[in-house]
């Protein structure tokens, strides 16, 4: 299990939770359930992780919750 923070809310426009990791760009993932969206996410950042590695991009440190305004 990664360390991410992983924001999960309900979209009623795609009519599913969707799960977003806002630390790796562009990582989100969805599921009919909470637990689905956050099931798939981890799988999402694991793949993230692979391709960042293959790619020679930086990996960025999980910081735990993020601060809002």
């Amino acid at each position: 299990m990664f360390k991410y923070e992983i924001i999960i809310y309900w979209s009623k426009d795609d009519d599913c939770y969707i799960a977003e990791v806002p630390e790796l760009p562009g990582c989100m993932a969805d599921g009919k359930t909470q637990e689905d969206a956050l099931y798939n996410a981890q799988i999402v950042i694991k793949e993230w992780i692979e391709t960042a590695k293959e790619m020679g991009r930086e990996i960025p440190e999980p910081q735990g919750k993020q601060m809002y305004a």
